[in-house]
């Protein structure tokens, strides 16, 4: 039996978990205030503060370090990589700490688990970090040269949840062709063949279906009207994409519940907009089909929309012509960490080298 720490950093919070193999023994979110964080300027700068916290509240809820297998941080934004668990090197702490594709609080994951597991004497880990990048040659064409697609998605959710199907159907993943859609605050829609994401939207910043705060895939000459229309600054137009976009910009949630609600009520536009969502996610699903050439063994559908039982069944009824569908709602992102290490540990998968 493996006993694992994970550590999950965000924007606010420090999420932590223990488990003993896939058994959670704990977990905490560590909330931190905008007075706590304003001192420090980078995201890097907050490591000692984070960490002070996380061993406190382990020492307060009597979990002995010393007990501790291996340690594992949410991957961050290093280069593109291929999916999989990586052990922490000096050179992928360094990027992590520089920031190599942006600042992200996912960053400090690698960096906490380093020092964590060095001041123990055991390996430290991450697991299939947003930059994952197993994109075909031919899915990076955008027809702009100098606007390459990019693969930047739900990695770790929508490798787990491929890997427990595969699991599930006792057969291994890299045997199997896979939609795996994931519906959260983004949408990405993957295509998994051979055991690599050889295509899928940048559910960041500008491809796909919107979501609720994502406006996904716009029509690009307007999009550059809108940009130099002199009305927005890079900042505002970025926040119409990004944060300001999709389900907030059309009704003001983010939230496909209060959308329902609002539909049920009698919200025309409400209504419109959860159609057009469904519709949107159909044709990436689709999209996605032309991938695997028609070949599907099955579409998956995760993430905290797929609680919502008018999506699934709608997409379903959209696209269920495809494939079969299996329906794993939400995104337990400290289990699917502790399962990557626990596969390295076992040897069922390779450590990765960065």
């Amino acid at each position: 039996m493996y006993k694992i720490l994970i550590i999950n950093p965000g924007s606010t919070s420090t999420k932590i978990g223990v488990y003993e193999d896939e058994t959670q023994v704990l977990e905490e979110t560590l909330r931190h205030s905008t007075e706590e964080l304003a001192p420090f300027g980078l995201i890097v700068e907050q490591k000692d503060f984070r960490k002070e916290v996380i061993l406190k509240v382990l020492a307060e809820k009597n979990v002995d370090l010393k007990s501790i297998d291996v340690v594992v941080g949410r991957g961050g934004m290093l280069k593109p990589i291929s999916g999989g668990t990586y052990a922490v090197s000096d050179e992928l702490l360094e990027d992590l700490k520089v920031g190599r594709q942006g600042q992200h609080a996912s960053n400090l994951g690698g960096i906490l688990a380093r020092e964590i597991a060095d001041s123990i004497g055991v390996p430290s880990y991450i697991v299939d970090p947003v930059v994952v990048d197993e994109l075909e040659p031919v899915a990076r064409y955008s027809g702009v040269p100098e606007l390459p697609r990019r693969s930047v998605f739900h990695a770790l959710n929508q490798k787990a949840v491929a890997k427990r199907y595969a699991k599930e159907q006792n057969v291994p993943y890299e045997s199997l062709n896979l939609i795996v859609v994931h519906m959260g605050g983004g949408v990405s829609v993957g295509a998994h063949t051979g055991g690599r994401v050889v295509d899928v939207n940048n559910a960041l910043d500008g491809e796909g279906a919107f979501s609720p705060e994502r406006a996904g895939g716009v029509p690009s000459g307007d999009l550059v009207k809108l940009c130099f229309s002199g009305k927005y600054d890079q900042k505002q137009v970025m926040k119409k994409l990004v944060g300001g976009g999709g389900f907030n910009a059309y009704v003001g949630t983010n939230d496909m519940r209060d959308l329902v609600k609002m539909a049920h009520e009698g919200n025309k536009e409400a209504a419109n907009v959860i159609e057009a969502f469904h519709y949107q996610v159909a044709k990436e699903i689709g999209a996605a089909a032309t991938v695997l050439k028609g070949r599907v063994d099955q579409i998956i559908l995760t993430g905290g929309i797929a609680y919502n039982k008018i999506t699934t069944d709608t997409l379903k009824e959209r696209a269920g012509w495809i494939a079969p569908m299996t329906v794993y709602p939400g995104e337990d992102e400290l289990l699917a960490l502790a399962q990557g290490a626990i596969r390295v540990m076992s040897g069922e998968e390779k450590v990765m080298e960065y």
